[in-house]
């Protein structure tokens, strides 16, 4: 039996709930996707393995998502 890593728990002390955890982890996915491709970069990891380490080491959590989104769309 596998161990998910990081865990949940770690995870969710930085984004309150699992729903919210998916669409901040996938927003960041699509721009970490999108910067890659325009720049030509090779991406070691997928986009989503990156978006979650980001949250896990406390980098990205829902307000600053949320702030970085409601600038793009301004």
């Amino acid at each position: 039996m596998s161990m998910l890593y990081p865990a949940m728990s770690k995870l969710t002390s930085y984004v309150p709930n699992r729903y919210m955890l998916v669409n901040v982890v996938a927003r960041r996915a699509r721009q970490i996707a999108e910067e890659a491709e325009e720049t030509g970069e090779h991406l070691e990891e997928k986009p989503v393995t990156i978006a979650v380490n980001e949250v896990a080491e406390g980098k990205l959590d829902a307000s600053r998502m949320d702030l970085t989104i409601e600038e793009e769309n301004a």
